[in-house]
């Protein structure tokens, strides 16, 4: 049984708790990459990265709040902190 199939049968067991966590690291994942983002100016680029990382969370927040399958929302929840963690990562080193 891989990583992510174990992962994923916990989020589906307590999927409340879990959905809800999601959303609070989320949030504050975007909100870290949002700051970094604004912190390295506001031209064109930062504009794209900041809408890039604001879809992807509030993307994560959308299938939740819709109820999709709860794989759905676990997909999105990793999507949600790979993005924001390579924007975080990637800004912490330019600046």
């Amino acid at each position: 049984m891989s990583l992510y199939h174990k992962a994923l049968v916990d989020f589906e067991k307590m999927y409340y708790a879990h959905a809800t966590l999601g959303i609070i690291l989320s949030s504050c994942l975007g909100g870290a990459a949002a700051m970094l983002i604004l912190m390295s100016g506001h031209g064109v680029s930062q504009m794209i990265q900041l809408f890039i990382v604001t879809t992807v969370c509030m993307g994560f927040n959308t299938t939740v709040l819709a109820c999709l399958k709860s794989k759905i929302v676990f997909n999105s929840l990793i999507t949600s902190i790979l993005v924001c963690v390579f924007f975080i990562t990637y800004h912490i080193i330019i600046l």
